[in-house]
């Protein structure tokens, strides 16, 4: 009998009904993850999910994605609750990769990251008090940077083509998320 594989759970944060928008970016990116490895997403523990046993670089690992169905600024429990029932040994939440957009970042950047504060990003606040205050998760942090006027009409409004074709399923980001994930299953982050 073999050793059990690396088990990771990659959730992404947006809010349904916001796709395609910088706000939603975890979720679009989720989407291409999805596509790439070939994973089917279907309605599952609040949200979105699916999973697989997957081959990222060397390494098998068994990879299972998911999507809140709530609204990003609640989305914390949910995102909890699954993680806990796909890797209920997960304490402290470090099995948790989480996807989210960045103003603090250029666009179409992607930043890693071990544990951290919210840095005011209200769907990341969810998630740390919902693991009751633990903050020791991954974070692929995507950049959409900063626009011009209003941040909430800015986050709020809709990709570029070329940021759809960057995070696409065979673009340039979802294969640096891919490595990202990769060295995080190592353990090499």
């Amino acid at each position: 009998m073999g050793a059990a594989l690396p088990r990771i759970f990659v959730a992404g944060l947006g809010n349904i009904t916001h796709p395609a928008t910088r706000h939603s970016l975890g979720q679009v990116i989720v989407d291409s993850l999805a596509a790439r490895l070939g994973i089917t997403m279907s309605s599952s523990m609040g949200g979105r999910a699916g999973d697989a046993d997957v081959r990222l670089g060397d390494n098998l690992v068994s990879v299972t994605l998911y999507k809140s169905n709530s609204l990003m600024n609640v989305s914390g429990p949910s995102i909890a609750r699954a993680l806990r029932k796909i890797v209920p040994q997960s304490n402290p939440p470090t099995a948790l990769i989480l996807i989210h957009d960045s103003l603090s970042h250029r666009p179409c950047t992607l930043s890693p990251r071990l544990g951290g504060s919210a840095n005011g990003h209200n769907g990341i606040k969810s998630v740390i008090s919902a693991l009751g205050g633990q903050a020791d998760f991954y974070r692929l942090r995507a950049g959409i940077g900063r626009g011009e006027g209003d941040v909430a009409n800015y986050v709020l409004g809709r990709l570029s083509s070329y940021e759809k074709q960057y995070w696409g399923v065979n673009g340039e980001g979802i294969e640096q998320a891919l490595n990202e994930i990769a060295k995080i299953a190592r353990g090499q982050l």
